[in-house]
């Protein structure tokens, strides 16, 4: 919560309920309903809500709460969860606003001493991690799916790639019925993520194993993407019917492995497992799955104190003893 207030101070936009512009709006819509559709899931949901922290106050709801929240509104099993603090953020926004936030500081750094601060982007073609050696002290990976394409690191990390499809939806122009302002997002088995009163984003699929990392999708993939979909979504929410699809697009998710502790992120020092001498220490920040957002600031922080003590002992072993499990195999 930390970041996404520097982002929305970064942004002017601090306060604001995403009113404007659904692709110019920092936060999209506040609040997320979840209503599983098994008995499984209920009482997974259930006894989350029951032993939570208080923090983070989740609502046991029955179908007439969950349908005063969201009108039209499907509950299988008379059950419903509450998120009011939720968010569904718009991640291009954020993650430009995170960007105008860290050049703030940078330039508040350097008014404020007479050390010179800098904080750049450069946007260039890498072949090899040889590139970057020698020119930084130190060179943190964060390239998701993609970060196995490196010469230094094919076959040496332990990510499991996994394409996903978005389909969107909008409600036709002559609808009078749309979606309500304080209405939640819905999480079941599909994901509706509502941005405004007339647009919706679908998801999401899981093609396990696909190294086709092109953002845009086939007519055909579309149409399997949206037989998937649909049915999952009209099962809470009848009401997609009446929405018209307009696009799909993909993304490819880098899976870690599953471990005593869960699938968590990859992090860590990378120069033994490149095996290689460098100038440059090279780190790690991957893994991160479908969970990016939940994960990245801790794994940002946990990171960025490693490197600037040059010690990866900073970083808990849940998130480095991925080396040690792979060198085992």
């Amino acid at each position: 919560m930390d970041l996404l207030r520097s982002a929305e101070k970064a942004n002017g936009t601090a306060g604001s309920d995403g009113a404007s512009r659904d692709d110019e709006a920092l936060i999209w819509r506040r609040g997320i309903l979840r209503p599983p559709t098994t008995e499984k899931a209920a009482d997974i949901l259930l006894e989350n809500a029951q032993s939570c922290l208080q923090s983070c106050s989740l609502q046991v709801l029955d179908s007439d709460a969950a349908q005063r929240l969201i009108p039209g509104l499907r509950v299988p099993l008379n059950l419903a969860i509450y998120m009011p603090l939720a968010l569904n953020i718009n991640p291009r926004k954020y993650l430009q606003a995170l960007f105008s936030a860290c050049q703030n500081v940078a330039n508040e750094a350097s008014a404020s001493s007479s050390e010179q601060k800098e904080f750049n982007l450069y946007n260039e073609h890498i072949d090899n991690l040889h590139q970057f050696s020698g020119d930084y002290d130190a060179v943190i990976i964060c390239l998701g799916g993609k970060a196995s394409s490196l010469p230094e690191l094919t076959n040496k990390l332990p990510l499991r790639t996994c394409r996903g499809v978005i389909a969107e939806f909008r409600l036709p122009s002559d609808t009078v019925e749309k979606y309500g302002s304080r209405s939640p997002s819905i999480l079941s088995d599909a994901w509706l993520a509502f941005q405004g009163p007339r647009t919706v984003s679908v998801g999401s699929t899981w093609q396990w194993k696909s190294d086709n990392h092109d953002p845009s999708v086939s007519n055909e993939e579309a149409r399997s993407a949206m037989e998937e979909l649909l049915p999952k979504a009209s099962a809470v929410y009848p009401g997609i019917s009446k929405w018209d699809y307009v696009r799909a697009r993909a993304g490819i998710r880098a899976m870690p492995p599953l471990t005593a502790n869960g699938s968590l992120p990859l992090l860590g020092c990378l120069n033994d497992v490149i095996g290689e001498r460098s100038n440059s220490a090279f780190w790690l920040v991957g893994g991160l799955g479908a969970r990016g957002l939940l994960y990245h600031g801790l794994a940002g922080k946990l990171t960025a104190k490693a490197v600037i003590s040059s010690d990866e002992n900073m970083i808990p072993s849940e998130f480095t003893c991925w080396k040690a499990v792979k060198a085992s195999r």
